[in-house]
């Protein structure tokens, strides 16, 4: 593993200053040292009774969370971030000494590695199964959903009608030539996408879906989901593969140019009538050398409570997986969707291929 430089920043609320990476199980927006790695401790640094979470999301939200956690309880939380490989690494370097008590990451193929590494243990509590539905649980209990997130058609509403949208293979056909947008090969969510075409369809067919985007792109892929509607926004292309929580975010906005790209958005769930969109999920896990289960548990419930979800729900604009939760006005306009049926695991068995096949097509 690469050396990892730690920097200790004392405060319990910094908004936007956690680092993601972008290596192989890594985040967007990565802020990296030199040598290519980097981890960031922030919130209290004090040991005994505060709960240390390993973290490779990087959300204001997040933080809001645990300092409402924090101002109920009186139990604070640590954050160390990094990208999910880095953190896994870690914890398995550690060993017995970790400080770790959970890991919070997104993407089940992610959740999947951190299990098979032997970094997790089950976690047991009756609270957690009233909050999370069994399908968000994994089902030994290595892992608890915290939060889903949908990977669908985003459309320029003045160009595109909603009649003309289907499936995500639709997006292959002639008509969409030059008016395809969507980010780089290398990023997580993509690789999740392509691997459960993958599971679903065969190898052969996700190949062919693949080149068939790769052909329609309105400009090479590049940047983030942000970057993808701007592009809709600027006429540069007509419809992105984005992530749903990516609108609600620009909706709010500090710069109002951005705040009005969603104005122009529309938002489609593809394979309706068939397979269901692509969702994926954030998970948290119970670190294997844990010593404070006890306030970790704790933790992990109030985030999965009705109030937890939606502090989260309106902080992130992802689905909660609390059916209880409040969510913004912007996610239920969307309203209710059917979803893919696959082993979250299923990311991670076919990850090499679906890379693979991204470097074949030209998916660059």
């Amino acid at each position: 593993m690469k050396r990892i430089t730690i920097m200790v920043v004392m405060m319990l609320i910094c908004a936007g200053c956690g680092i993601s990476g972008s290596g192989k199980m890594g985040q967007e927006n990565a802020q990296q040292s030199n040598d290519g790695s980097q981890l960031q401790t922030h919130a209290s640094v004090r040991k005994g009774q505060a709960v240390t979470v390993y973290t490779a999301r990087h959300y204001a939200a997040d933080t809001a969370l645990f300092a409402a956690f924090t101002k109920e309880t009186g139990i604070e939380v640590n954050e160390i971030k990094g990208t999910a490989e880095e953190l896994v690494e870690l914890m398995k370097r550690e060993g017995e000494s970790s400080d770790a008590d959970l890991f919070f990451t997104v993407d089940g193929g992610v959740l999947n590695y951190a299990k098979r590494s032997g970094v997790l243990k089950p976690l047991f509590s009756d609270k957690i199964d009233q909050q999370v539905p069994p399908k968000w649980r994994e089902p030994e209990h290595y892992w608890i959903g915290v939060t889903t997130r949908a990977r669908v058609i985003v459309y320029a509403k003045d160009r595109v009608r909603r009649e003309e949208l289907s499936t995500y293979e639709s997006l292959t056909e002639d008509k969409w030539k030059g008016r395809v947008l969507v980010r780089s090969h290398s990023n997580l969510y993509n690789q999740s996408l392509l691997a459960s075409f993958i599971a679903l369809n065969g190898e052969e067919r996700a190949e062919q879906w693949a080149n068939g985007i790769v052909k329609n792109l309105a400009r090479a892929p590049e940047g983030g989901d942000r970057d993808q509607a701007k592009a809709i926004a600027e006429g540069i292309g007509d419809v992105a593969i984005m992530n749903t929580y990516y609108v609600g975010q620009l909706s709010v906005s500090a710069d109002s140019a951005e705040a009005r790209i969603p104005d122009g958005l529309g938002v489609f769930f593809p394979n309706q009538e068939t397979t269901g969109a692509h969702l994926n999920i954030s998970g948290i896990g119970l670190a294997r050398y844990s010593s404070n289960e006890g306030n970790a548990l704790k933790l992990v419930e109030y985030m999965t409570s009705k109030e937890g979800q939606s502090l989260l729900a309106q902080g992130s604009f992802e689905f909660p997986v609390n059916e209880d939760a409040e969510v913004p006005e912007l996610l239920k306009s969307w309203g209710t969707f059917k979803t893919q049926k696959l082993d979250f695991a299923d990311f991670e068995t076919y990850r090499q291929k679906a890379i693979g096949i991204f470097e074949r097509v030209g998916w660059l």
